[in-house]
C-alpha cells in the first residue's frame, strides 16, 4: 500500500513570532530574532546572545497557569504549536481517533526542568526536587500530552536524533501514513534549552559564537562565521492521507512526497568530510519524490553557520543535485532564528512549504561574503520571487544523523 500524504495545518512558536503567518512574514522580511540573553546572568559565559521565543504566555494558547506549572517549557511550546496546527487543520472530529497519531521530538527535552531541580537538590537536597520532575523532564512528554489534548490513540512516536530530529519526525510520520498506519498526525519537533549549562557546554566544544552582535552573529556561508546561535521554538505540521483530506474539504499547503534517512557513521559531532551522508539522504528523499529534471526548486539548507557544516552541506548538495544544484535557491533561515535544535527541522520545513505556496525564498541575512567553496546561490540578505513547484529541506544533527524533506506543490 503507497498512499498520498499532504499538509493540512501549520503551528510554529519562534524566535521570529509565535505564529506561522508571523514567523513567515519576518522570515521574508530579513528580521532577525536573536537578541541579548536577559534571562540569566551571562558574565561568566563567552556566548552573550541566543534566538530567543517573545512574548509567549502559556494562557493565550489554552495552557492554564495551573496545568503550566506542570509542563516544562519545550512541552509548553509543543503544545501551542500544535493548537495552532490543529486548528489551521480543521481535523477534530474529521477523523478515527485510532487512526489519529502524534509524532514529536526534541533533540534534549526537558533541560530547563532538569537544571532547575538538580540545582535545587545540590543547594537544598531531596526536598527541592518537584514531585513533577520526572514527567515534566523526559522527552517524550511532548508527544503524550499532545496526544492525551487532542485524544488521539493512534500510531505515535518521540523522536530524538539531535539537529535532525524535527526533520525525522514528520519524515517519518510522512512514511506511516504512506503505508496505511494513520490517516492523520501531529507531527513536529520543541526545544526550549537555553540555559547557562547548556552554553557552556555547547560553548566549551567550540561550536557557537562568540560574536556579542545579535544582529550579525548567525552567518551561515559567510566567510566571518564563527559559530552557531542556539534557538529555541517548536514547530508542528498536520500529515494527511490525501483521499481524507479531500472528502472532508480541507485546505491543502502542499504535498509531502520524499524522505530521505542516512548516518554518516564517521564521528560523534563533525559531519562525514565528504558530505557523503546527507548528499544520500537527498537523493533518496528526491528519487522518492520522483522530482523532475525542470523543477523549480528552493532547498532550505542546515545552514548553522559553522565552518564545517556549511561546506560540507554545500558539497552534499552538489553531490546529490549535479549540476542543477546551481539552480535552485538555497537559503538558511537559522541567520534569523538561530538553531532550534530538535525544532529546527520542523520549522524549516514550514518554510519550505510557505516559499511553494507563497513563491517567494526567504533570505540568508548577514551573506556578505560567501567562504572558499561556498558557490550555490544561498539567496543572500533579501527574498526573491520564484515560482517554486519542489521545496526541500535538510538537517543534520550529532550523532551523524542526515535527513531530507520534499514537498511539491498541488
Amino acid at each position: 500500500m503507497s498512499r498520498r500524504v499532504v499538509i493540512t495545518g501549520l503551528g510554529a512558536i519562534s524566535p521570529v513570532g509565535n505564529n506561522v503567518p508571523e514567523m513567515w512574514k519576518n522570515l521574508v522580511d530579513g528580521v532577525c530574532g536573536i537578541e541579548t540573553i536577559t534571562e540569566f546572568d551571562t558574565s561568566d559565559l563567552k556566548v552573550t546572545v541566543a534566538g530567543t521565543v517573545k512574548g509567549f504566555a502559556p494562557e493565550d494558547f489554552g495552557i492554564e497557569k495551573r496545568e503550566a506549572r506542570k509542563l516544562d517549557l519545550y512541552s509548553q511550546y509543543a503544545l501551542a504549536a500544535a493548537k495552532e496546527a490543529v486548528e489551521d487543520s480543521g481535523i477534530l472530529g474529521n477523523v478515527d481517533e485510532n487512526r489519529f497519531g502524534v509524532y514529536i521530538g526534541t533533540g534534549i527535552g526537558g533541560l530547563q526542568t532538569f537544571y532547575k531541580n538538580a540545582v535545587g537538590m545540590e543547594n537544598g537536597g531531596a526536598k527541592k526536587v518537584s514531585p513533577f520532575f520526572i514527567p515534566m523532564m523526559i522527552a517524550n512528554i511532548a508527544t503524550g500530552n499532545v496526544a492525551i489534548k487532542y485524544n488521539a490513540k493512534g500510531a505515535s512516536l518521540s523522536t530524538m536524533s539531535a539537529c535532525a530530529t524535527g526533520t525525522n519526525s514528520i519524515g517519518e510520520a510522512f512514511h506511516a501514513i504512506k503505508d496505511g498506519y494513520a490517516d492523520a498526525i501531529i507531527a513536529g519537533g520543541s526545544e526550549a534549552v537555553i540555559t547557562p549549562l547548556t552554553i557552556a557546554g555547547f560553548q566549551n566544544i567550540k561550536a557557537l559564537s562568540t560574536n556579542s552582535d545579535p544582529k550579525t552573529a548567525s552567518r551561515p556561508f559567510d566567510k566571518n562565521r564563527d559559530g552557531f546561535i542556539m534557538g529555541e521554538g517548536a514547530g508542528m505540521l498536520i500529515l494527511e492521507e490525501y483521499e481524507h483530506a479531500k472528502a472532508r474539504g480541507a485546505k491543502i499547503y502542499a504535498e509531502f512526497c520524499g524522505y530521505g534517512n542516512t548516518c554518516d557513521a564517521f564521528h560523534v559531532t563533525a559531519p562525514d568530510s565528504e558530505g557523503a551522508g546527507l548528499a544520500r539522504a537527498i537523493e533518496i528523499a528526491f528519487a522518492e519524490a520522483n522530482v523532475p529534471d525542470d523543477a523549480e526548486i528552493y532547498l532550505n539548507a542546515h545552514g548553522t553557520s559553522t565552518h564545517l557544516n556549511d561546506l560540507t552541506e554545500t558539497m552534499a548538495i552538489k553531490t546529490a543535485l549535479g549540476e542543477k544544484a546551481y539552480d535552485i535557491n538555497v537559503s538558511s533561515t537559522k541567520s534569523m532564528t538561530g538553531h532550534m535544535l530538535g525544532a529546527t527541522g520542523a520549522v524549516e520545513a514550514i518554510a519550505a512549504i510557505m516559499s511553494l505556496v507563497d513563491g517567494v525564498v526567504p533570505p540568508t541575512i548577514n551573506l556578505n561574503e560567501p567562504d572558499e567553496g561556498l558557490d550555490l546561490n544561498y539567496t543572500p540578505n533579501k527574498a526573491v520571487k520564484r515560482a517554486v513547484n519542489y521545496a526541500a529541506s535538510t538537517n543534520l544533527g550529532f550523532g551523524g544523523h542526515d535527513a531530507c524533506v520534499v514537498f511539491k506543490k498541488l
